[in-house]
């Protein structure tokens, strides 16, 4: 009676230990201060130093010295094999006017976004399905002998 309880222990086991492997993993990026700090910035009366001493150091700053701070916290699910999925993502932008002080804070989502495609620019080298043996023989007839001598 033991031994026909072993496989179906073996097979529940296995079973669970399946089901823990494909549970879904969160991961967290970034940075997002909370909202009641984001109330105390005043639009028009706070600087950059007072921004970044109330909501802490950005997470990208604008390309340019006038640029703006920006905070931006991401959140991906991981469920067994497959590709990470991104589920949630927020940025506040705070932008500055030419003087210094705050011009606007703005709050996107994830639903706000959109997916830029990068293109990849690769020098094709013109050596299509040519393996190395035929590449190697068709260079026998392309030199000139008497060239190793001069």
């Amino acid at each position: 009676m033991d031994l026909r309880r072993k496989p179906f222990r073996a097979g529940v086991f296995a079973l669970c230990l399946f089901a823990a492997a494909c549970s879904a993993q969160y991961r967290n990026h970034g940075y997002m201060p909370p909202e009641e700090d984001v109330a105390n910035v005043i639009v028009g009366v706070d600087s950059r130093e007072s921004v970044a001493e109330t909501l802490g150091a950005p997470t990208a700053g604008g390309v340019l010295d006038d640029g703006g701070f920006y905070y931006v916290r991401s959140q991906f699910k991981t469920v067994g094999p497959f590709r990470p999925e991104e589920v949630s993502r927020e940025l506040l932008a705070v932008t500055f006017t030419p003087s210094g002080t705050v011009a606007n804070i703005e709050r996107f989502g994830l639903e706000d976004g959109q997916v830029v495609r990068l293109s990849r620019r690769v020098t094709d080298n013109g050596l299509s399905d040519i393996s190395f043996i035929r590449q190697l023989l068709g260079n026998l007839g392309n030199f000139d002998p008497g060239g190793f001598f001069q």
